[in-house]
């Protein structure tokens, strides 16, 4: 026998013996292996050996994705591969076994077979799926059976559709924690109410692009809640809605829009970090500065704040954030921006932590005489402790930025400094911005200053 032969025969011989080995496994460890495959692999392992024939049949999540029918210019109202789709959803809830559903994704469009998808989803609840996550291109919503909104089993509910929500009159999630809704226009006050109150145990709600501009008013009250997420960014409608935030339990607030609704938070004592992103709006800016106002006095507990903000000239009705330590700005700041920084850094006065994670404008003009010099935010003189600048190209404004928060800073512990990834290396330039700003005379001597 020759030497290449006989290597694969042992190589044959040592895959069999792995597959025996896994096969040796009990059916929970197998279940786990599986879960992390797609369902459509998942059934091919039935031809491996018996004690995989059935194995498929239980497995606990389940994945039916057809997104790469439509990726291509094909038709899939009429194509074949629309039609083996069906099909192979259709045989896998078939053949199925009466174990539970950890987890049921399905994610496809539908043409003239709204009631079988509707019927998939039925099968899924039937089986007490825990996790639902449904992604249908669809019209009507009628598609989604009722009995999903009375499914005692749902822990994680996932919705994408753009269309109507039409809520029954019945519903009950006494073990839902996680709610997700997407492109849903909500139909009016009561039924949106309604639902989320009737999610008593719910812990985090994410609302992305969904159309509240039926609704008057739009209540978050809950008692467990404690994590929100709103994004409406992708246009500016204003709304005469109020979406009122109620839950005294609230940790972590995420906001990204135009403020294309009114935002008011009334009894939030426990949220202690905001992630806000509101752009200028070119045209509105009176309007989306007032709102912006409205919205952060709301936070004026938070102790971590993430963001955009754009408030105008409105400092005359600016909260002061008593607690905030950590803030972290995610826009480029510009010779007017960093005025309204500094503005802001006037209404925080026990902050310990900055981050500049877009760095400056390469249009930026800033000297060490300029007048706002004269009037140093008590934050950074008393209690600045940490300050990250990203995006770092040396220019002049840059280096007088970090000097002047040298001089200032009395307990400054670290700069952290980041350098541009586009920017060119040029040793000699970073050595000598390194010994410029190591050589000055720091108000705090314990300061490391760190280049990345």
């Amino acid at each position: 026998m020759s030497e290449s032969k006989r290597h694969k025969q042992l190589e044959i011989q040592h895959t069999d013996d792995m597959i025996d080995y896994i096969s040796n496994l009990p059916d929970c460890i197998l279940h786990h292996i599986l879960s992390f495959l797609p369902t459509k692999e998942v059934v091919k392992t039935s031809v491996s050996s018996k004690r995989w024939k059935n194995i498929w049949a239980s497995v606990p999540n389940l994945d039916f994705d057809d997104t790469l029918l439509y990726a291509s210019e094909v038709d899939c109202q009429h194509s074949s591969e629309s039609t083996s789709f069906m099909n192979f959803v259709e045989r896998i809830l078939r053949l199925r076994d009466a174990s539970a559903i950890e987890k049921f994704r399905l994610s496809c469009r539908v043409w003239s077979n709204a009631p079988q998808i509707s019927s998939w989803i039925s099968s899924a609840i039937m089986h007490n799926v825990r996790e639902l996550d449904l992604c249908i291109f669809a019209e009507d919503s009628s598609v989604i059976p009722q009995s999903v909104f009375d499914c005692k089993s749902l822990v994680i509910l996932k919705i994408e559709m753009d269309c109507v929500i039409e809520i029954p009159p019945r519903i009950s999630f006494p073990f839902l924690k996680t709610l997700h809704l997407s492109l849903v226009t909500f139909l009016d006050d009561d039924s949106t109410e309604k639902l989320l109150t009737s999610c008593v145990a719910l812990e985090e709600l994410v609302l992305l692009d969904c159309d509240c501009g039926i609704l008057k008013n739009f209540t978050i009250s809950s008692l467990t809640l404690k994590r929100l997420t709103i994004d409406d960014l992708p246009v500016y409608e204003p709304n005469d809605c109020k979406i009122k935030i109620d839950a005294k339990n609230l940790t972590c607030l995420k906001y990204i829009g135009y403020l294309s609704n009114e935002i008011f938070l009334s009894n939030v004592p426990s949220l202690v970090k905001a992630c806000i992103h509101i752009p200028i709006l070119h045209g509105r800016q009176k309007e989306v500065a007032c709102r912006a106002v409205d919205l952060l006095k709301g936070l004026r507990n938070v102790v971590f704040l993430k963001g955009l903000m754009y408030a105008g000239s409105m400092l005359d009705r600016f909260p002061v954030f008593p607690n905030l330590t950590h803030l972290v700005l995610t826009m480029e700041i510009g010779n007017y921006t960093f005025r309204a920084l500094m503005d802001l850094l006037n209404f925080c006065p026990t902050l310990q932590s900055i981050n500049l994670s877009e760095g400056f404008d390469r249009c930026m003009r800033l000297g060490e005489n300029d007048l706002i010099w004269l009037l140093v935010p008590i934050c950074i003189s008393h209690h600045l402790k940490a300050l990250t600048f990203k995006n770092f190209h040396a220019d002049d404004s840059e280096i007088c930025f970090l000097k002047c928060v040298l001089k200032y800073a009395r307990v400054l512990e670290k700069m952290d400094v980041w350098w541009c990834k586009t920017e060119p290396r040029d040793l000699k330039k970073r050595r000598d911005v390194r010994k410029e700003l190591e050589i000055i005379e720091k108000s705090s001597a314990a300061c490391i200053i760190n280049f990345s």
